[in-house]
């Protein structure tokens, strides 16, 4: 059996690491989580904007207006027509239709928990 260095659990080397890099990726559906904000269904993506530690959603449904900004930290902020219905960390708070997802930074290999 080959085992890891450095440590006394003598786990098989191709387990990951405690020490190993991890990015964390919070997917999210948009358009039903703005159902569940706002009771309106039918949200569309209007337009997007990129920066370098977030990204914005402008979407519509009807008359109204939404804009969601999503940061690489987890945090969001949610306004609709202006007014604030989401305000906090994605997983924190427990955000239905909010998925996390871990991948190896070496190789961008999906890691799998069971």
């Amino acid at each position: 059996m080959n085992n890891t260095e450095n440590n006394n659990l003598y786990l098989p080397a191709d387990l990951l690491s405690l020490s190993d890099s991890v990015i964390c990726k919070v997917e999210v559906d948009l358009a039903c989580w703005l159902e569940d904000l706002s009771g309106g269904k039918d949200w569309k993506l209007w337009s997007e904007v990129e920066n370098d530690n977030s990204i914005s959603f402008f979407l519509k449904q009807e008359d109204d207006d939404a804009e969601v900004t999503l940061y690489s930290s987890g945090y969001a902020i949610v306004d609709i027509n202006g007014e604030s219905v989401f305000n906090g960390d994605l997983i924190e708070k427990r955000t239905p239709g909010a998925k996390l997802s871990y991948y190896r930074v070496e190789d961008g290999e999906k890691i799998l928990l069971h």
